[in-house]
């Protein structure tokens, strides 16, 4: 945070604290450095908790040391279970957001409670090329900063522009993941674009092509006319209407009207009284590419008419038929239906089925051709207004009425998506997803929450041709190839290869030609980034060489971790692509989170504005700070207007600095087997004051590290040691289950509520010894000692999946048991195995606590300070109560230390409670 709104004695306080801070470090940095294996931090702690403190000098140090390597555990002769698990690949299109926060918080999780139980673990991390997202945000820095277009650079300038932006973001990126504490091992990283795993996508596009799975096709695209490409379901923003509304779309000066349904007619052709039949539509630029008109067979207003033919307003040589299918809904509209096929994907498979031409009237660009007749040149949705203007003054036009709609918007131009018959390569899908499919219904495969289940089968029982051709300059090119001057049909003159050179000995095969002869253009576009993320599981352990060691030692995976939005997109491809190329499911497990929204429930997204830097919240920001960062980014002037006056509200003095600790452990604590999360800053500065509460707690009762005595162990003692049984229990099945929050709750009450509130409160008078105590009272107080080191211990370990950085710190701090063989680190220390509970001391100890609660109740209302003692109270209860205190003396203790009284009769006269000052009554137990 900055200084905005601190007095000056506020700042020159801050200013000590942080010098003060910095010296600690500087301290703790110099021994770690001294001995990598130990990090040596005895001495004095600060007087409260810093994250800046405790997070300063740790994942360096865990990095020096190894233990994030799988190597650091291998040992042949004692062969350990092993846990495998690749990042989903960031996009290098800037920084990471929660929604990467929340993303790498459970997934660390994940792997640190899989290392500590010894598994042999390799987290695999990397980023993403990610085609369309990173060469707009690249072309708009391009235009910001020198207002030139990728097109007046040309392609090999503009790739390095990319390149550079890719090694400045992905670098950050690392850094970000670092800051959040993620356990991957950095020896494996990747990227998409990495020599080796661009070799892999080459590989896996000729198999495929080879084996028929890939073709070259003519069929229906999203296209976007800003970037003259093709773009996938994905990148398609559905923006449901109500009915008229003006959006703006890239290239024009005012904002379009959308929402509207127009109604004009065709006159039928050898209609002696001039009939004509009557379409409706949303898209009236469009009807200059109608090619008939479609009715329901058994609509008795229009069944006469099949046959027949209509007459086309401006084009007059064509005549287009009316033809007969059931997929007209006979109440919309007229109830008869423009058919555009070149336009429209239900067109396209009506016109499919019922041979109508296909005539494009729009081109790349957005303009409209010259088989659109007087309207060619025009922009289309300039020639939408003409085309109602001419029909008018035909005296064809109908009129027009508000209609509800969806409006497919690209979600990185925000241009309004054009379906386009274009020439593209595809992939046949439906065999590959009928197996992912059996795959999760045999219990091969295990997709976690159950719901998703029903969207894999959906998705996938229906599942069409996947188009991963992009017209783009940034990702892979497409491996194939088109001779020059070849007079051969379209998709018959292209040749697939690994490189230049087997390509022309195919072209050279397929054509009868020499070698010599044949002159090779490599196709300009390239593959949608789905397509290399697909084999992400495999080629970052170096497939196609499946005899790498690797390869053969860490593929399949077991867990694949990601968003429920890319089940179709990355999880599905990633089945189909692995049992295709290995015949092996690439990870037994699937786990789907929630998405991560701001406080308002929108999606976090760069391109919104409204995402936060996690290290924003790790390290705290002031709101002009967090501002500026709007202004250096990527936002049209209305996006970013918009984004500004969000943060104003919702952070109007900025983010607390809250430290990584509590991020992660705000974010794990979510509900995440949902479908969406609306983050609450304040939560996250919750679970800064818990690691607090952690760090004031330390220094209270001096722990012994030795060994104690099962028989010496008091009710209270074998109530905290229960509590512990239970939370470590909890806690196991959560990571088990992927039931975050109940781990992160367990860890919570035992800490806070149990632990902190209670045993230490209870035991601090224990072992405030005096001068001459009996043998009797410095025994317990050694007991006491005991179960106090056992609580920090194992609770450390307990905590550590979730809060690495202190728990290390508090680790580090703690005598060790065994100092010449117990485990450098907390990371890689045992993770505490299910105990027992006891569930006879814990039925009891709820009495006594509901008896300090209603003390404390009454102290509160009627303002009794905390320090003064109350004299004397008498506990009036059933005698089967009464029992269950008298034989536990320290339930009696209990109440009397934490509830400031002192119990002077148990009694079951009821009497008493009319002459007592606080009437208590409890339930029989």
């Amino acid at each position: 945070m900055d200084g905005v709104g601190k007095s000056e004695k506020q700042l020159r306080n801050e200013a000590k604290k942080l010098e003060k801070l910095a010296k600690f470090n500087a301290k703790k940095e110099k021994l770690a450095n001294k001995n990598v294996e130990k990090v040596y931090v005895s001495g004095s702690m600060p007087e409260s908790y810093s994250p800046k403190y405790v997070e300063a000098i740790w994942y360096q140090w865990w990095e020096k040391c190894g233990f994030f390597s799988p190597e650091y555990w291998v040992n042949p002769q004692k062969p350990r279970k092993k846990f495998v698990m690749v990042i989903p690949p960031p996009n290098v299109t800037g920084n990471l957001h929660l929604g990467h926060a929340l993303t790498n918080s459970l997934e660390d999780a994940i792997t640190r409670w899989h290392r500590m139980r010894g598994e042999i673990t390799v987290w695999v991390p990397g980023c993403d090329h990610a085609g369309i997202a990173t060469q707009v945000v690249v072309e708009k820095k391009l235009w910001r900063e020198k207002q030139l277009m990728r097109q007046d650079i040309g392609r090999e300038a503009f790739l390095k522009e990319v390149w550079k932006w890719k090694e400045e973001k992905g670098e950050n990126i690392y850094h970000q993941l670092k800051s959040l504490g993620s356990s991957c091992d950095w020896s494996r990283a990747a990227f998409t674009m990495d020599p080796n795993l661009s070799h892999a996508v080459t590989e896996a596009f000729v198999r495929m092509y080879e084996g028929g799975l890939i073709y070259r096709g003519v069929r229906l695209v999203n296209w976007c006319c800003a970037l003259q490409s093709a773009i996938s379901d994905i990148e398609v923003e559905k923006r449901e209407l109500t009915g008229r509304t003006s959006i703006t779309v890239p290239g024009y000066a005012k904002p379009v009207i959308f929402g509207i349904l127009s109604s004009f007619a065709y006159p039928l052709i050898d209609s002696p009284n001039g009939e004509e039949l009557v379409v409706a539509t949303t898209r009236l630029e469009t009807m200059v590419g109608d090619t008939g008109v479609a009715v329901h067979p058994e609509d008795p207003r229009y069944s006469h008419l099949i046959g027949r033919f209509v007459q086309h307003p401006f084009i007059p040589e064509r005549r287009m038929p009316i033809v007969g299918d059931t997929f007209v809904e006979r109440e919309f509209g007229t109830g008869a239906v423009k058919l555009t096929p070149a336009h429209d994907h239900t067109d396209y498979e009506v016109g499919m089925r019922h041979n109508l031409p296909f005539i494009t009237v729009i081109d790349d660009k957005g303009y409209m051709t010259k088989e659109a007749g007087p309207f060619a040149g025009m922009k289309r949705f300039e020639a939408r207004w003409a085309i109602r203007k001419a029909l008018e003054e035909k005296g064809l036009f109908r009129g027009e009425v508000d209609n509800p709609m969806v409006v497919p918007i690209c979600s990185r131009t925000k241009d309004v998506i054009e379906p386009l018959l274009k020439p593209q390569w595809y992939i046949r899908c439906q065999e590959l997803a009928d197996r992912a499919v059996k795959e999760v219904a045999d219990g091969n495969l295990k997709i976690m929450p159950r719901m998703y289940v029903r969207t894999w089968n959906n998705w996938l029982r229906d599942c069409h041709d996947w188009c991963i051709s992009r017209q783009l300059w940034w990702g892979h090119r497409v491996p194939a190839y088109q001779p020059r001057q070849q007079p051969h049909s379209e998709n018959d003159s292209w040749v697939v290869g690994r490189d230049e050179k087997e390509a022309l000995a195919t072209a050279a095969e397929r054509f009868k030609r020499p070698i010599d002869e044949i002159r090779l253009i490599q196709d300009e576009d390239v593959l949608d980034t789905w397509f290399s993320s697909q084999l992400f599981p495999m080629s970052v352990f170096g497939w196609p060489n499946t005899e790498s060691s690797d390869f053969r030692s860490f593929y399949p995976g077991t867990l694949l971790e990601t968003g429920h939005d890319i089940l179709f997109f990355w999880v599905a491809r990633m089945v189909m692509c692995g049992l295709f190329f290995t015949d092996r499911l690439p990870f037994k497990e699937v786990y789907l989170h929630a998405m991560i929204r701001d406080a308002h429930g929108k999606k976090m997204s760069k391109s919104l504005g409204n995402a936060i830097d996690p290290v924003d919240v790790i390290n705290g920001i002031s709101l002009p700070e967090l501002q500026a960062k709007l202004l250096v980014g990527n936002l049209d002037p209305s996006e970013l207007t918009r984004a500004t006056a969000a943060q104003a509200k919702d952070y109007p003095k900025g983010i607390p600095e809250c430290g990584t600790d509590a991020l992660r452990f705000a974010l794990c604590s979510y509900r995440t087997r949902g479908w969406s999360i609306n983050l609450n800053i304040q939560r996250v500065q919750g679970y800064r004051f818990f690691c607090n509460k952690l760090w004031n707690a330390w220094p209270r009762i001096a722990p012994k590290s030795s060994p104690f005595e099962k028989h010496d162990l008091s009710g209270t003692d074998q109530w905290i040691l229960s509590c512990l049984a239970h939370a470590v229990q909890e806690c196991n099945a959560g990571f088990k289950e992927y039931k975050f929050p109940r781990a992160t709750t367990a860890c919570f009450n035992f800490w806070l509520y149990e632990f902190c509130d209670v045993y230490l409160e209870y035991s601090k008078p224990l072992v405030k010894l005096e001068p001459g105590c009996s043998p009797a009272a410095l025994k317990r107080a050694e007991t006491v000692r005991h179960v106090v080191y056992t609580c920090l211990d194992l609770g450390l370990r307990m905590l550590h999946p979730f809060m690495p950085f202190v728990t290390e710190e508090l680790y580090q701090r703690l005598p060790r048991r065994d100092p010449l063989n117990d485990p450098p680190s907390i990371c890689v220390a045992p993770y505490p195995d299910d105990g027992e509970e006891n569930p006879v001391v814990t039925i009891s100890f709820r009495l006594a606590f509901s008896l300090v609660h209603r003390l404390r109740s009454f102290y509160a209302t009627c303002n009794i300070s905390k320090t003064t003692a109350f004299p004397e109270a008498v506990l009036v209860a059933p005698e089967s109560t009464l029992e269950g205190l008298r034989a536990g003396k320290f339930l009696v203790d209990i109440v009397q230390t934490l509830g400031k009284c002192r119990l002077t009769d148990l009694t079951t006269d009821k009497s008493l409670g009319k002459r007592c000052y606080i009437d208590i009554r409890v339930r029989e137990i």
